[in-house]
């Protein structure tokens, strides 16, 4: 049997679990193709532009997301194969931390405030 490579991704609000594994280069997220469960191009692109680092080498990929939007599972999904391929192949860390594949994005939704309609905008003024 094919050694399995795991990593979990992270991005906004949403979870990545990635099960890398040497085959025919089939990607499955949440039981789906990926041109099914993510049909935006841009998303998909985000997701596999990782694998460009593997070079010759193709794996089939199977990922669950739960929580966030389908960008952030994107993101999330990026961030799980990167970490799949580090545990792969150690020597590929610099090439994946130069595209910036291996940092969690630390962006995240901020709170709303009192006395504010959102985080930072203000209510509309009335001048009569």
């Amino acid at each position: 049997m094919a050694e399995t490579f795991y990593g979990t991704g992270k991005r906004k609000d949403a979870v990545a679990r990635v099960w890398l594994t040497p085959g025919s280069g089939t990607v499955t997220i949440n039981g789906l193709p990926l041109e099914a469960y993510f049909p935006r191009i841009a998303s998909q692109q985000l997701t596999k532009s990782v694998l460009v680092v593997a070079g010759e080498q193709t794996f089939d990929i199977k990922a669950f997301c739960a929580g966030g939007g389908k960008s952030g599972q994107a993101g999330a999904v990026k961030h799980g194969i990167a970490k799949c391929l580090v545990a792969f192949n150690e020597e590929l860390r610099g090439d994946l931390r130069e595209l910036g594949a291996l940092t969690r994005d630390p962006r995240v939704k901020e709170r709303k405030k009192y006395g504010r309609k959102r985080a930072r905008r203000g209510f509309q003024f009335s001048k009569r």
